[in-house]
C-alpha cells in the first residue's frame, strides 16, 4: 500500500493529464483528415476544371481534330447517356477544329426513346454540317439501340469479333399470380380505364392486353427498321435475318451490310478523317455526383416499371 498521503491526488492528476493528451492527439488527428480530404477535393475540382478548359479551348488553337465521344454502356435515363450524346455531339460540331466526329460504342442498346433522339440528332448535325462527317467505331458490342444510334453514321467499323446487330425489341416483366394462390393473397386493384392496369405483374393475364402489348412493340420495331434502312440504305442485303433480333460478329456484319469495314478510334482518325489528333468530347458527370459516386453516395431515383421495354 502506498503510504504517500497524496497519491490518490497525484493519481488522479496523473488520469488528467494522459485524458488531455489523448484529447489534443483525436483533435489532431481529426484537423489532419478534414485537410487531407479538403487537399483530396480541391485537386479533383482543378483536374476537372483544367480538362473542361481543355476541352473549350480545343479548336482555337489552329489545325483540325478527330472528335471522340464516348458511348458506353446501357444507354438509360438512369444514367443521362442519352442527354450526355446530344450536349457531347452538338460541342463536336460546333467546335471549328473538329474535322470528323467519331463515336466509340461500346454499349449493348437499351431506351427505344433515347436511341431515337440521338440517331435524330446526329442526322440533324450531318445536314447542318455537311462537311463534317460522323463515323462508329464499335468496340466489344454496338447492339440494340446503339446499332439504332450508329446507323446514323456515314460508316461504321468494326472489329472482326465485335458483336453487331441485335435489330428487335423486347418487353420484360414477372407474373406472381401462382405465387399469390399458394400463399393466400388476394389481389384487390381498382381502375378507371379498362386497360390501366395493363402488364400489372400481380393479375392474371388479358388476352386484350397481350395483344396491345405486341402492337406496341411492333410498331417499335417497325420504327428501329425503317431508321436502320434510312441510315443504311442500299448497303443492307436482303438477308430475312436482319431484322429478326439476331446477332453477328463483325466479320459476318461487313458483307451484310450492317458494317463497312474494320477499323479503331486511331485508325479512323488517322486514315478516314485524316486528323491524327483526337480531342475527348464525351460529358462526364458533374462534379457533385463524381463525389458523391466515389464515397458511396447514391440517391434512387425512382421506381423502374416492371413494365420495362427495352432494345435489348
Amino acid at each position: 500500500m502506498n503510504n504517500d498521503p497524496n497519491w490518490e491526488r497525484q493519481l488522479l492528476e496523473k488520469l488528467a493529464g494522459a485524458a488531455l493528451i489523448e484529447q489534443r492527439r483525436s483533435r489532431q488527428w481529426k484537423i489532419f483528415f478534414r485537410l487531407a480530404w479538403l487537399a483530396v477535393v480541391a485537386f479533383i475540382a482543378v483536374s476537372l476544371f483544367m480538362r473542361s478548359e481543355d476541352k473549350a479551348g480545343a479548336g482555337l488553337t489552329g489545325g483540325g481534330h478527330s472528335a471522340v465521344i464516348e458511348l458506353d454502356g446501357a444507354i438509360s435515363s438512369e444514367n443521362d447517356s442519352g442527354k450526355k450524346m446530344i450536349e457531347a455531339l452538338d460541342s463536336a460540331f460546333r467546335d471549328r477544329g473538329t474535322r470528323g466526329v467519331i463515336i466509340d460504342a461500346n454499349s449493348p442498346g437499351g431506351s427505344p426513346v433515347l436511341s431515337g433522339m440521338v440517331y435524330d440528332e446526329i442526322r440533324r448535325l450531318k445536314q447542318r454540317h455537311a462537311d463534317i462527317p460522323v463515323y462508329v467505331v464499335v468496340g466489344e458490342v454496338c447492339a440494340s439501340g446503339c446499332y439504332y444510334i450508329a446507323s446514323a453514321a456515314d460508316k461504321i467499323f468494326v472489329d472482326k469479333a465485335s458483336i453487331v446487330g441485335s435489330i428487335g425489341v423486347l418487353s420484360d416483366g414477372f407474373g406472381f399470380t401462382g405465387a399469390m394462390e399458394k400463399l393466400g393473397i388476394e389481389r384487390r386493384l381498382k381502375t378507371a380505364g379498362e386497360n390501366k392496369a395493363m402488364g400489372d405483374p400481380f393479375s392474371p393475364q388479358n388476352p386484350k392486353h397481350e395483344a396491345i402489348r405486341q402492337q406496341l412493340l411492333d410498331d417499335i420495331h417497325q420504327q428501329f427498321i425503317a431508321a436502320v434502312r434510312a441510315g443504311r440504305g442500299k448497303r443492307l442485303k436482303d438477308d430475312p435475318q436482319l431484322f429478326s433480333g439476331m446477332v453477328w460478329l463483325g466479320e459476318k456484319a461487313i458483307p451484310l451490310g450492317l458494317a463497312d469495314g474494320y477499323g479503331t478510334v486511331a485508325s479512323v482518325a488517322r486514315d478516314v478523317v485524316k486528323a491524327d489528333k483526337t480531342v475527348d468530347f464525351t460529358r462526364q458527370d458533374d462534379f457533385s455526383s463524381r463525389v458523391a459516386r466515389r464515397i458511396g453516395v447514391e440517391f434512387a431515383g425512382g421506381v423502374k416499371s416492371l413494365f420495362n421495354t427495352e432494345l435489348f
